[in-house]
């Protein structure tokens, strides 16, 4: 009898420690998850963390408490530059990137992405938002690593309402106001994929023109009084300024959803949280006394908040000084994340891991971070900035960037001058003088195939509805010599379905239509009328650049065979029987299985 006892007792034990030992395996096991958060056009000043008087961004701060914040932290002057940078870890320019629309948004195919690298260690990857990175696949998400999208694809949109989105290729509309959207969507997804790993890439619309803003947010701005002492107030226009504090507010409420679902998941401790902008404010309003807004290689037009949040892992509230940059996200995810990987091509970045984990910012050499746009360079040590007319400045003393110092600091100018040099002859030869890669159409991996006007090249009368191409359609289509083309490449064979999205008023219906690529043609008739108002333009707060928005109705042209090759191909009209054919937003070619 004692002999049974004692046996029980160590059975019990033992299957007591085996259960904590595999308990304790599988936390030390189970991979850290990662959610990536950008916001689009919002500046450094623009959030209560870093001193704005007028918003308040208390989920946002609340990062920089619970982790690290970067002093200085800079990216591109523009959208997809920035997020090449990101996901490669590289200067955009390496990348192809070197424009925001007509396809120079496009990063290379021969390119590896933070993406990629974590979905091939096992992680569940999604991205929910703005992409801008190229939309016919493999330029796609879903060819760069993603495995869900839900967004859009372009430069930016020109609803925010409701708006036609796009969901792994398939055209959706969305529902609700559009960031609000894209987070419940990203809680879902963390929700649905809590017990793996996963890396959640949320690359927000907002505050990114045009100014449409719920009136809950709006309600509370519409009648702020904004400084008028700054430097920057005379250049200021006060509703933009207002309505990208709302649009900003509207952002930290999304942020705070994101991070109680975190927590109510009891993932804080298991993921790193990291939020940052992608260029300067795109306006003139408090960023800090900075020069320069979006577009400038100025200080304003890229330096960005960097806050990253780990709990237990990074220390909270600490401020890292060291001058980091966009390119170092990618190595210092992988750092972090203790992912083997080596790469072919020249990794630009730093991991930032030391001075995360290990603070040791004393030991951290200076390095210089370059920004291109446009013919500008300019170049930033940790104390100083070569501008892009070769000005030299004390970026501590003077952030306004008033005085000329290269005068009284010659080794330093020449050492900035020296890198710029160095730059510019290694790296920025590979800016191409003009994108000549063709619109990839039918991979063999992906059903959808979608071609938007920003795409397109119009010939004779035909109107592009704005000058800023990526959420533009065309219109004034009035003449059967009139056509639209694009560069494509066909990589496989097959029959799809041509889709036009379009509108058209009843006294314009009739028009015949045809598409063609090589030999292969198919005619179609406009017989369905569609007008359309321009959608919630009682929701923008202050006068777009962009195109508005229209309600667009798809039209099935029937199917057309598409041979592999490179061509030209062309939609144009046969007959025209009144004033004009349509006004045309996007072509949709779906392989029939």
């Amino acid at each position: 009898m004692i002999e049974k006892k004692w046996f029980v007792s160590i059975s019990v034990t033992l299957i007591f420690c085996l259960c904590i030992s595999s308990i304790v395996f599988d936390y030390k096991s189970k991979k850290t998850n990662v959610v990536l958060i950008i916001a689009d056009d919002q500046g450094w000043g623009d959030l209560s963390t870093n001193g704005n008087p007028w918003v308040k961004t208390p989920n946002i701060d609340l990062l920089a408490a619970n982790g690290a914040r970067f002093d200085r932290f800079y990216v591109s002057p523009v959208c997809s530059p920035t997020r090449a940078e990101i996901l490669t870890g590289r200067y955009h320019v390496r990348s192809g990137v070197w424009e925001t629309s007509a396809g120079a948004e496009r990063m290379d195919l021969d390119e590896t992405t933070i993406a990629e690298v974590l979905k091939k260690n096992g992680y569940r990857t999604a991205a929910f938002g703005k992409w801008h990175n190229g939309m016919q696949y493999p330029y796609h998400p879903l060819g760069r690593g993603f495995m869900e999208f839900y967004g859009f694809c372009s430069g930016h949109w020109g609803n925010y309402f409701s708006p036609l989105l796009e969901h792994n290729g398939k055209i959706i509309k969305g529902n609700g106001f559009l960031p609000d959207d894209l987070t419940n969507k990203a809680i879902e997804y963390i929700k649905k994929n809590k017990d793996k790993p996963f890396f959640v890439y949320l690359p927000y619309n907002t505050p990114h023109s045009p100014m449409q803003v719920p009136h809950l947010w709006w309600d509370k701005y519409k009648e702020c009084n904004l400084d008028t002492l700054q430097p920057y107030s005379r250049r200021e226009i006060p509703d933009h300024t207002r309505a990208a504090y709302a649009l900003t507010e509207n952002i930290d409420w999304n942020v705070g959803r994101l991070l109680n679902t975190l927590s109510k998941n009891k993932l804080e401790e298991n993921t790193i949280v990291i939020y940052m902008t992608d260029n300067g404010p795109n306006g003139h309003r408090w960023n800090g006394k900075m020069k320069g807004i979006k577009g400038s290689v100025d200080e304003g037009g890229i330096r960005s908040p960097l806050l990253i949040q780990w709990k237990n892992h990074i220390k909270n509230g600490i401020s890292i000084q060291p001058i980091a940059s966009a390119m170092d996200i990618f190595p210092t995810l992988i750092d972090l994340l203790e992912i083997k990987f080596e790469s072919e091509k020249a990794i630009d970045g730093k991991s930032l891991k030391p001075l995360l984990l290990h603070r040791n910012s004393a030991l951290w050499p200076d390095r210089h971070i370059i920004s291109y746009w446009k013919n500008k360079t300019s170049v930033r040590s940790q104390k100083y900035r070569l501008d892009g007319e070769n000005k030299l400045f004390d970026m501590y003393a003077d952030p306004s960037q008033t005085k000329d110092i290269a005068g009284d600091m010659p080794s330093v100018f020449q050492e900035m001058i020296t890198a710029k040099k160095k730059w510019e002859q290694e790296i920025l030869f590979e800016l191409p003088a003009k994108d000549l890669r063709p619109f990839i159409l039918c991979h063999p991996a992906f059903p959808y195939n979608q071609l938007p006007a920003r795409d397109a090249h119009s010939h004779g009368g035909i109107e592009r509805s704005n000058r800023f191409p990526n959420s533009s359609y065309y219109k004034n289509w009035k003449s059967i010599h009139d056509s639209l083309t694009w560069d494509v490449e066909v990589l496989e064979s097959g029959m799809y379905e041509a889709i036009l999205y379009y509108t058209c008023s009843k006294q314009n219906t009739g028009s015949t239509i045809q598409l063609s690529l090589g030999n292969s043609k198919i005619e179609s008739k406009v017989e369905r009328a569609h007008d359309s108002e321009y959608l919630n333009v009682d929701k923008d707060r202050y006068l777009r650049q962009e195109s508005y928005e229209k309600d667009f109705i798809p039209m099935s042209m029937g199917k057309i065979h598409l041979a592999k090759g490179k061509g030209l191909l062309r939609l144009k009209a046969l007959s025209i029987p009144n004033r004009e054919v349509m006004e045309f937003r996007m072509l949709l070619l779906n392989k029939i299985v």
